[in-house]
Order: structure tokens, then C-alpha cells, then sequence
């Protein structure tokens, strides 16, 4: 008998119990990742002592972690010893590299701290990183520092915005557009899906110098770089280069009237502006896929909002762009893409 949507997402006691403890499961997807466990065994089911000394951990540490791992649906347990489930192969294995997840998780435990004051620190009105003595995550500053983890960092967007990139390219409509800027566009990835759809077009992404090096190296492993190139500077800090028809800006988050400016300055007469991201549904609410995101907002920063489409609509108009317009982004049909709800472009001339 089929059961309800209702029935099938009922949440007890058990279940309850669970989330309590969900920190147990984070702490140990985590660790499986950095370590390098599912990759090891995607290579053929190993032991508890094998793989202990494979990884030079403590054994009856390593036997109960295996163990919790079956528990949460990540590994199974056969006399032979321990494998990954085909969930597991499927929703990790078979979608990003090992050098993302591993990314993934190194961030997922960056942000972990904070959390711990949440119920102690709930009605504070300020910043939770401040009053615990913390330091909050910085990503343009880690990767202005090091380019090892901005190299990291800009392959693993790679990865993650494939799907979208793609769906971007089949969607918009370049025919105008022979100069694009690609503003915070990393990787280039959104840049070389769109080159791949019009053989017309030329491409600048701009973005910090350690991101662009690593750009330009996926740039030259797709034998793009004669079309693609970088242009290496802050643009919340520094002017923008000039002369381009379109400016694009897909998934960055950043929407203020000096950026605005910045971009008008950058456009050619009757040149688009097109915003690609997710906003939210109604004010005070955030997408699906960026709940969590929002949250960690609000721990930084209570006042934090993820504004909706219409807002940034009407700041742009404001700030004397004309034409806008906004509609919601298909659904992407992919089971590894975080794209999928609240997707909008915003698209506007000069």
C-alpha cells in the first residue's frame, strides 16, 4: 500500500532522537571525507583492521565509527568487511571528485563552531562569532591569502555550477552579445558554456587574482583560453574594465547601487545587465537549497535578509537601469545541482 507524502515524512521519536545527535553524523561524514574513506573503499570492501591501518587510526575507534556509518546509511557491513552502500555511490562517488567533498566538508566543520553557542547565545543582538571570540569564515580573504585553497575553492565551483552553466547557455539569448563580462565568474565555467553555444562570443571573467590563475588553468585544459580570458582585481573595490555588451552576474550575491554603477560604467550604450540567482520566495523567507546559507547569515549578522527578485528589480531601476525584467529559471533537471528552486535572471539595459 502506498503510503502519504504526510505519512512518508513523518518525523518521531527515534527520528527526533537522532537529529539531537545529528552532530555525531556531520562530525563523521566529515571526517570519512577528508580521510579519503569512500574513495578507498569504492577499490573493494575492506576490514575494520584494514582500514584502521590503512588510515593509521586507533582501532576500536575506527570500528565503532564504521560501525555508526552503517548506522546512518553510508556504509554496509558484510563478513568480509566494510563497503559503500549504492546510496552512497550515487549521491556522492558518482557526482563530485574526491578534491571537492573534500573541500565540502573542510568548510562544512569551519562553520561548525558557532553553532555550539546557538542556544546560549540565541537573543544576543549581535554577531555569534564576535561574542564567542570566533572568526568568522572569510572566503575572499582565505583565498586572496592562499592560492592552494582559492585553487580549491574555484575548481570545486566548477564542478558545482556545471549543471546550471549549462542550462544558462541553452537559455539566454547572446545573438547581441559579442563582448562578455563574467563579473565574480571564477572559474569561467558559466563563461565557457556560453562560449561553447556561441561561436560569436568573447569572454572577461573578473574576479581576485588567486581565483583567475586557477580560471585560466581550467580555461587552458578546455582549449578556451584564446576566448576566455581574466581580468584579475577586486570589483568591490576597484573600477571594472570597459567596452563589453553584456555584463553577467550568476550566483555571486552581491547587489548594492556602487556595484551598479560600476556595471553601467562597464556597458556599451543599450548594453544588459543580467542578474542569475536565487532569491527569495517572499521577503523574510530564503530559497530551499539556501536555508542553511540564511541561517549562517543571521548568526553573523541579525539584520541579515535574502532579498527577493522584486527588491533587487527595483533597485536597479533606481539606479537608473531600464527595461528590467524577471522571470523564474526551469528547473534543472539534475539530482546533483543545488540550482533547482527559486532561480530567477534579471535582466536589464542601459
Amino acid at each position: 500500500m502506498n503510503r502519504s507524502h504526510k505519512e512518508e515524512t513523518r518525523i518521531d521519536t527515534e527520528a527526533i532522537l537522532d537529529l539531537l545527535e545529528s552532530y555525531q553524523a556531520a562530525s563523521s561524514l566529515c571526517a570519512a571525507m577528508e580521510i579519503g574513506l569512500f574513495w578507498h573503499l569504492d577499490q573493494g570492501v575492506r576490514s575494520g583492521k584494514d582500514i584502521a591501518e590503512h588510515f593509521k587510526l586507533p582501532l576500536n575507534r575506527c570500528l565503532y565509527w564504521l560501525q555508526y556509518l552503517c548506522k546512518v546509511g553510508l556504509l554496509e557491513q558484510s563478513p568480509e568487511g566494510f563497503s559503500v552502500t549504492e546510496e552512497t555511490r550515487l549521491s556522492i562517488l558518482d557526482t563530485y571528485s574526491q578534491e571537492t567533498w573534500t573541500l565540502l566538508a573542510k568548510e562544512s566543520m569551519e562553520k561548525y563552531p558557532v553553532y555550539q553557542l546557538l542556544t546560549s547565545h540565541f537573543r544576543y543582538p549581535g554577531s555569534l562569532w564576535e561574542v564567542g571570540g570566533l572568526d568568522a569564515p572569510n572566503y575572499v580573504e582565505h583565498m586572496n591569502q592562499d592560492p592552494v585553497r582559492a585553487r580549491q575553492f574555484t575548481r570545486m565551483l566548477f564542478e558545482l555550477h556545471q549543471k546550471l552553466a549549462e542550462a544558462i547557455a541553452e537559455t539566454l539569448d547572446m545573438r547581441e552579445v559579442n563582448q562578455l563580462m563574467d563579473l565574480g565568474g571564477g572559474s569561467g565555467v558559466l563563461s565557457m558554456a556560453l562560449l561553447l553555444q556561441n561561436t560569436h562570443l568573447n569572454a572577461v571573467v573578473v574576479d581576485i587574482p588567486n581565483v583567475c590563475i586557477a580560471g585560466r588553468e581550467l580555461a587552458t585544459e578546455h582549449n578556451l583560453e584564446e576566448r576566455l580570458s581574466f581580468h584579475p582585481t577586486d570589483f568591490m573595490q576597484d573600477q571594472l574594465p570597459s567596452g563589453f555588451d553584456m555584463v553577467i552576474e550568476c550566483d555571486v550575491g552581491v547587489y548594492n547601487e556602487d556595484l551598479f554603477k560600476k556595471v553601467q560604467e562597464a556597458l556599451n550604450p543599450n548594453g544588459r545587465y543580467v542578474i542569475i540567482d536565487q532569491f527569495a520566495p517572499t521577503k523574510g523567507m530564503a530559497p530551499k537549497s539556501r536555508i542553511s546559507w540564511a541561517l549562517q547569515g543571521s548568526l553573523r549578522d541579525p539584520d541579515f535578509i535574502y532579498p527577493t527578485a522584486e527588491e533587487i528589480v527595483s533597485e536597479l531601476e533606481k539606479a537608473g537601469y531600464h527595461s528590467v525584467t524577471s522571470h523564474e529559471f526551469p528547473k534543472i533537471d539534475s539530482h546533483v545541482s543545488q540550482f533547482t528552486d527559486d532561480m530567477y535572471i534579471l535582466d536589464s539595459h542601459v
